[in-house]
């Protein structure tokens, strides 16, 4: 079994509303416990908000694999379970676990591709109900992390 007494939101969303959505999702009180390592926002003096990139100097504004190495040197280093939908995703792609790539509705993905061309292990997902099962059990220690990247789809099947 795993440890998973903390939950980190890595996101290229905005925290102010990142944090709102979860609050209405799971609670204030719950949502105050997660951290969440995301790009940021400023206001003008005209009450203008204006975002404020996590990693200015990285083409991807906030370059989420900055978030992620720090945890791969710990002893020992925690599961990590990376979810990404496209090119934002692309820097911390190699760095996860389990990476799980979220499918566009036309099936398509700009991660799925990257990852695919550079050889990276991914889990295929459309709804974060489909991973649900296999994040739990690699948290209970029923599925080790290599059986889980060699799952490739939990995306439900038409038979």
């Amino acid at each position: 079994m795993h440890d998973m007494d903390k939950l980190y939101n890595r996101t290229s969303g905005m925290s102010p509303w990142i944090r709102a959505v979860l609050s209405n999702l799971i609670g204030e009180e719950e949502a105050a416990k997660m951290e969440i390592i995301s790009n940021d926002v400023a206001y003008d003096e005209n009450g203008r908000w204006h975002i404020r990139y996590r990693h200015p100097e990285s083409g991807f504004g906030h370059d989420k694999s900055y978030a992620i190495l720090p945890y791969r040197a710990l002893d020992p280093p925690p599961v990590t379970f990376f979810f990404g939908d496209g090119v934002s995703d692309m820097s911390a792609a190699q760095h996860a676990d389990v990476l799980f790539v979220k499918l566009k509705e036309n099936g398509e993905s700009d991660l799925a591709n990257y990852c695919r061309a550079l050889g990276i292990k991914h889990v295929l997902f459309q709804t974060f109900e489909q991973v649900i099962p296999l994040v739990r059990a690699v948290v209970e220690g029923r599925v080790s992390v290599k059986e889980a990247v060699e799952v490739g789809t939990v995306i439900p099947t038409d038979s």
